[in-house]
Order: C-alpha cells, then sequence, then structure tokens
C-alpha cells in the first residue's frame, strides 16, 4: 500500500518533478519539458501528471485535502501515511487551521504535516506580514503532536516521520526550521530568489558552492 504525499506549497513543483522522475514514474525526456508549450510540467502540478494527487496552485488547502485522504484511508480501511508539505506563509490562511481542526477532532494520526519554516513568504519576512507567534505552540492547541527540527538534517525528517507513523491518537506536524536558498551564499536569506530565475553564470556558481558537477 503506497503513502500519498500532498505538495501543498505547489510552488515548489520542480522538486516534485525531479522525485518524479527519480521514481521512474514520468521520463527524463518529461522532465526536460519542463514550462514548455504542451507539456503537463508546469509552474504548479498537475492532477493530470502520474504521481500527482492534487493540484495545489492556491495555497492553503493541501492540508484540506490531507485530511480528507487521511479521513478516506480509515474508513475505507487502508493502512497508509498521507503527508502534506506545507509553507508557513500559507499558514495566515484560515482553510489551514479550519483542517488543522479537523484532523484533530477526526484523531487522523494517519496524517503527518511539514512546515517548511523559512519564516519567508511572497513580499516580505513572515512575521511582518502577518505575525503567527509560535506554530508549534498554535500547532499543540489545535490538538496535533508536535516535533521542530532542522529542516536541513535528512536523518531528523526520517525520524520525524517515523515518530508519526508510531502517533496513535493525533495528527503530527513537523516544523521545520530552513534558510531559503541554503547552501548557495548569493541565494541564502535573499527573497528576490522567490521570483528571480538564474542566469547561466548564476546557474555555474550555484553549482560549484553545491559541488555538483
Amino acid at each position: 500500500m503506497r503513502n500519498r504525499f500532498i505538495l501543498s506549497k505547489g510552488h515548489a513543483a520542480t522538486s516534485l518533478y525531479v522525485a518524479l522522475e527519480y521514481k521512474n514514474i514520468i521520463t527524463k525526456k518529461e522532465l526536460n519539458s519542463y514550462t514548455k508549450k504542451g507539456s503537463l510540467l508546469e509552474e504548479h502540478p498537475s492532477p493530470k501528471m502520474p504521481g500527482v494527487e492534487a493540484a495545489t496552485g492556491s495555497l492553503g488547502h493541501g492540508l484540506s485535502i490531507g485530511c480528507g485522504i487521511a479521513l478516506a484511508s480509515k474508513i475505507l480501511k487502508k493502512n497508509f501515511m498521507t503527508y502534506v508539505l506545507m509553507s508557513d506563509g500559507e499558514c495566515n490562511e484560515g482553510s489551514v487551521w479550519e483542517a488543522a481542526l479537523f484532523a484533530s477532532a477526526k484523531r487522523l494520526n494517519n496524517l503527518c504535516a511539514f512546515v517548511d519554516y523559512n519564516k519567508w513568504q511572497a513580499t516580505g519576512r513572515s512575521k511582518d506580514i502577518l505575525n503567527l507567534g509560535s506554530l508549534t505552540k498554535k500547532f499543540k492547541q489545535f490538538g496535533w503532536n508536535v516535533i521542530e527540527i532542522d529542516g536541513h538534517n535528512h536523518n531528523l525528517i526520517f525520524k520525524a516521520c517515523k515518530v508519526a507513523i508510531k502517533e496513535k491518537h493525533k495528527p503530527t506536524v513537523v516544523i521545520a526550521n530552513t534558510v531559503k536558498g541554503k547552501g548557495i551564499s548569493f541565494m541564502e536569506n535573499d527573497n528576490n530568489w522567490h521570483y528571480r530565475i538564474p542566469t547561466a553564470e548564476e546557474v555555474n556558481m550555484a553549482k560549484k558552492e553545491l559541488g555538483v558537477k
């Protein structure tokens, strides 16, 4: 039985496409067709694509979709986990907190959400746009099991998933503290890269810093 994954922060679709190619769900040729005319690989994921559960171009809906899938799996007595990756900026949406209440009320212990907590959103620092305070405290008050980690540590991500699988009564949220543009000196904590496309020279500079040939 396969697990389900919802990329609620749909603007990170390029990472999803690479993962789909890595798992042989799409071909290398399809991956290289990204944003080209006629391609299904758009800026946000399309459910027309194999391996994509839902369109998530409108932020704030992914957790609700994840709740529905997780509840359905319980009703149908199917044993799989549902994972949802959200941005901290989309936690401004009221639909996120309605879904959080729903998940707790229905005891969706087969649901695990990750919040990419890089403290930025489209137009500025998250705390300056709409200060949510402590996400850890908020989710705990909404009845969730909360784990806070360094979101760049893969081992901690895997450990958090294992904890979520063993949870018997509550949904789990992993607050993954991250740095926007991590690993590339001229991109780190620079919100201009929320929109900018790197030049060929910048791509080569980034690859060099990342140790990619």
